[in-house]
């Protein structure tokens, strides 16, 4: 049997990728020291890789595809296919920011001002590559962790990973500049990207996984309505396209569905209520395909 190689982020969106892929149809488990985890297709076989490394990875060929940071993939260059964005996080569905902190009362202000200066981070790669096109010479150090408490006794700047600033915030330091914006993304060997199976497989997963994030916070609305309340209820929702209405056996009746963010429903609701719907059902949705 022909099998796809996939490479999951072990780490910080570890969790959030298992969860992802559950959600796309696909059982993903692993004990705590587990590199190989089980998923529930006898066509996938996984390893849990940091997601600093997996671009290499799938660029050599070692795994067929991969779920890693556009980031990464830039950090090391790699030659790979892009097959996804997948706009999700550890913390939210948001892109991250590589961002170059300073303390709060360091003089240095802008990028220039980071000319000669000392600056530690775990992406060196994008680091130099930023400072280069900026025309700033710099003495760039990789940083093996704890990054946010070097300053400013032992470097002068970081160029550290955030998703909301907080920790940034806790540690007394402020962002001077954006190195990159980064999502997630499903990337695959190029070879394997050739192969039609393999192809196959990688944007079958594409699909089941971008259908789910689509259905991330949002849920699906059903009620009955008599014929006379129907436009009064469907000016209150929100739609992909338009609300579903269909006929009920009843005379005078019909059924509406609508897909609506999962945050308006305590608000809207009671106004569809008032407004004459009845026999409101909430569903949670696992997939959208659009």
């Amino acid at each position: 049997m022909t099998v796809l190689m996939l490479g999951l982020p072990k780490g910080s969106l570890q969790d959030a990728t298992f969860s992802m892929m559950q959600k796309a149809g696909f059982k993903v488990q692993a004990g705590r020291r587990s590199y190989i985890p089980s998923i529930d297709d006898p066509e996938l076989e996984a390893r849990l890789i940091r997601a600093q490394e997996i671009s290499r990875y799938v660029e050599l060929g070692t795994l067929d595809a991969g779920i890693t940071g556009y980031d990464w993939i830039m950090e090391n260059g790699s030659d790979v296919t892009e097959v996804a964005e997948l706009i999700y996080a550890k913390q939210g569905l948001r892109p991250i920011k590589w961002v170059v902190a300073v303390p709060k009362d360091s003089p240095i202000a802008t990028v220039a001002d980071l000319e000669g200066k000392r600056i530690a981070t775990e992406a060196v790669g994008l680091t130099r590559r930023y400072l280069e096109e900026h025309g700033v010479s710099a003495d760039v150090e990789f940083s093996w962790g704890a990054t946010e408490v070097k300053t400013p006794e032992m470097v002068d700047a970081i160029v550290e990973l955030t998703e909301t600033g907080r920790s940034l915030a806790a540690n007394n330091l402020r962002i001077v500049d954006t190195v990159l914006v980064s999502t997630t993304r499903l990337i695959a060997n190029n070879a394997a990207w050739a192969d039609p199976w393999k192809r196959a497989k990688i944007e079958q997963l594409s699909v089941l996984l971008q259908g789910a994030l689509a259905a991330e916070n949002k849920v699906l609305l059903k009620m009955n309505v008599d014929t006379d309340h129907v436009d009064a209820v469907v000016s209150i929702l929100p739609a992909l396209h338009a609300p579903t209405v269909n006929s009920l056996r009843s005379d005078g009746w019909v059924a509406i569905e609508s897909v609506v963010d999962e945050s308006v429903v305590r608000e809207i609701i009671p106004r569809l209520k008032k407004a004459g719907a009845e026999g409101i059902i909430e569903i949670g949705l696992n997939k959208i395909i659009a």
